[in-house]
C-alpha cells in the first residue's frame, strides 16, 4: 500500500524544473569549473563505481556528437568570481562519468523532458581532507549559490572572455 501523506504526495509528483545544474567532483582542480560542452563519448581510463570501463563508447547511441550547455556559462563564471571564488570555464566535461551525466541531461532536455528547462554542469574541487588543490565546502556552496542566481537572472549569456589556453 502506498503512503498518502502530504509529503509523499508532494515528492511523488512530476517535476518541471526551470533549470538543472549538475555537480561533479574533479580532483586536481583548484577552482570551480563551469562546463561548456558535453560530448557523446565515454572513454574511461579507470573503472567507474560499478567496475565498468567503457572505451570509445557513445553516451547515447545515434545521439548528436555534442551539446552546448543551455545555462549562461560565462554569467555563471562571472558570478562565482564576483563572489570571490576561483572559477574557470572548461571547454569539455571530459569523457568519464561527469560528461555522461552532463550529456544525458542535455539529451533529455533536448528531447523535451522538461519543456523550456535549461541545463549545465559544474565541476567542484576536492575538499581539503581529500587532497590538494582543494576548496572549503562553504566556499563551494557560496559559489554554486551565486551561479544559480546568475542562471535565474540571465536567460542569455553575457559577452566576456573566458576561453582556455590549451
Amino acid at each position: 500500500m502506498a503512503c498518502s501523506c502530504d509529503a509523499c504526495a508532494y515528492y511523488a509528483r512530476p517535476t518541471r524544473p526551470a533549470l538543472v545544474l549538475c555537480l561533479g567532483q574533479a580532483g586536481g582542480r583548484g577552482a570551480l569549473s563551469v562546463e561548456r560542452i558535453a560530448i557523446n563519448l565515454v572513454d574511461a581510463r579507470i573503472p567507474d563505481n560499478q567496475g565498468e570501463q567503457p572505451v570509445d563508447a557513445p553516451v547515447v547511441p545515434a545521439g548528436p556528437a555534442a551539446y552546448f550547455a543551455t545555462l549562461p556559462v560565462k554569467a555563471l563564471h562571472r558570478a562565482a568570481q564576483r563572489a570571490g571564488l576561483p572559477c574557470e570555464v572548461s571547454q569539455t566535461a571530459g569523457t568519464f562519468v561527469c560528461n555522461a551525466v552532463f550529456y544525458g541531461l542535455l539529451h533529455q532536455l533536448a528531447a523535451g523532458a522538461a519543456a523550456g528547462a535549461r541545463g549545465g554542469f559544474v565541476h567542484v574541487p576536492w575538499l581539503p581532507e581529500q587532497g590538494a588543490p582543494a576548496m572549503q565546502l562553504r566556499d563551494m556552496v557560496r559559489g554554486v549559490h551565486a551561479m544559480l542566481w546568475a542562471a535565474v537572472l540571465h536567460r542569455q549569456d553575457i559577452a566576456a572572455g573566458a576561453g582556455a589556453l590549451h
